[in-house]
């Protein structure tokens, strides 16, 4: 005589550790809650190039087909004039300028196969690029 009353324990059994494995994985590790501006980017792609000057930095990243730039703040604080520009070649430059407390952008233009121009600033203090990512 064989009864069901098994099959809910040995289902159990093998779904339990599974999902034990499944919430390890989703869920947000310890310390990630105070995670800096550093740890994620709003740009797709693969970081390509990071172009220090006295206020901030310029970073650019970079897909097959597109390319992205950030214009980032040293030290975020009070609103203040930030800019930044990309120009496939060829095109017309993309620009945002604006009051910011820690980032300008992101911009995106469609690059494939074209270099790109860049610029950035930070409080009147920047920094520019020649044709690059060729």
């Amino acid at each position: 005589m064989t009864t069901d009353t098994g099959t809910p324990r040995i289902l159990a059994r093998m779904l339990v550790p599974l999902l034990s494995a499944l919430a390890l994985l989703l869920l947000p590790g310890p310390g990630s809650g105070g995670a800096t501006a550093d740890a994620a980017s709003v740009c797709q792609g693969r970081p390509t190039r990071t172009i220090a000057f006295s206020t901030g930095e310029l970073r650019l990243y970079r897909t097959r087909q597109y390319v992205c730039a950030i214009t980032v703040a040293k030290r975020p604080g009070p609103r203040r004039p930030m800019s930044v520009t990309l120009q496939p070649r060829g095109a017309r430059p993309v620009v945002r300028t604006g009051r910011f407390d820690r980032q300008a952008g992101p911009l995106t233009v469609h690059a494939l196969n074209r270099c790109v121009r860049a610029t950035g600033s930070v409080a009147g203090r920047g920094t520019a690029t020649g044709w690059i990512l060729c």
